[in-house]
């Protein structure tokens, strides 16, 4: 009978001990959730990269008049892919400096042109970086020394492109107008602005209940204003997180006093739903902000 009484408790034992190893391990899932939800919500906080530099900065010089009219003039927004894929045995910090240059140079573009030109930089060295320089254009040099290296520009909206196959520092002084023109030719060769998507039609009227006044917003400010907004809302869903992983736990350490089996994995489901569902609202918002910065500018880009 003694024996009989011992074999019970160790079995409930086992039973709370397997429990618990569940719950622990379930308490470290929300534990790395938690974490990725931190990272997330910084990601919306983020203010955007193209931030003009201080006064104290060393940077290139200000765009030239007749290059800022081209930008103001553009018709619809293009992209300009930048090859910066150089190998560090053959290039040497001369090279190096020359193409951090035509960056910051690229990144006035960006920026004067209100929304209206993407810069792709791509300068990770790999198969298909040099793949895809080749297909724009890009001449590769220094292949007698080592990996091939390219080192241009291609401009590109839809079909029409024109390529800056082989920068040299030596041509620096003629960059910013050689790259004015090919923006120009590719600019005029098709007027016509992009339609706006029908299926964007919900996150456009988004965009102007977020931003009564979106004529008078540039595309940084309404940017910044809508990943606020949608950070305010992830902190609401962190906040109704811990709230119902709470209640969750309670009710599980209620369950470890019953000796039913079922009331403690009816305890962690509860837990693993309250995961899944935050999980879910969590990525429904980060859809719909990137689908609102989109549509803001579409909506900037139509009204110029």
């Amino acid at each position: 009978m003694q024996r009989s009484t011992s074999d019970k408790a160790d079995a409930t034992e086992k039973r709370r001990g397997g429990a618990g190893a569940r719950v622990r391990g379930l308490v470290l899932a929300l534990a790395l959730f938690a974490t990725g939800m931190a990272l997330s919500a910084w990601w919306f906080s983020r203010a955007p990269s193209n931030i003009p530099a201080g006064p104290e900065s060393a940077g290139p010089p200000s765009l030239s008049d007749s290059t800022k009219a081209v930008l103001q003039r553009l018709r619809s927004p293009l992209e300009i892919r930048f090859y910066s894929l150089l190998d560090p045995a053959s290039v040497g910090d001369k090279g190096r400096d020359f193409s951090a240059r035509v960056d910051q140079l690229l990144s006035q573009y960006e920026q004067a042109a209100g929304g209206k030109i993407k810069v792709a930089r791509v300068n990770l060295i790999s198969t298909a970086a040099d793949k895809a320089a080749d297909a724009d254009g890009i001449k590769p040099f220094n292949m007698d020394k080592g990996d091939a290296c390219f080192l241009g520009i291609a401009v590109a909206r839809g079909r029409q492109k024109q390529t800056l196959a082989s920068l040299a520092q030596e041509w620096e002084p003629a960059l910013e107008s050689d790259l004015s023109r090919a923006i120009a030719d590719v600019d005029a060769s098709d007027p016509r602005p992009p339609a706006v998507p029908k299926a964007s039609v919900a996150a456009l009227e988004a965009v102007k209940r977020a931003l009564p006044n979106v004529d008078a917003v540039s595309v940084e400010d309404g940017s910044r204003l809508l990943r606020m907004a949608a950070l305010a809302q992830f902190q609401k869903i962190g906040q109704e997180m811990q709230t119902r992983v709470r209640q969750a736990e309670q009710r599980f350490l209620q369950a470890q006093n019953n000796p039913s089996a079922a009331a403690q994995e009816a305890a962690l489901q509860d837990l693993r739903q309250a995961q899944q569902d935050q999980t879910k609202k969590l990525e429904e918002i980060a859809l719909e902000s990137k689908a609102q910065l989109e549509a803001l500018q579409q909506l900037k880009g139509a009204a110029r």
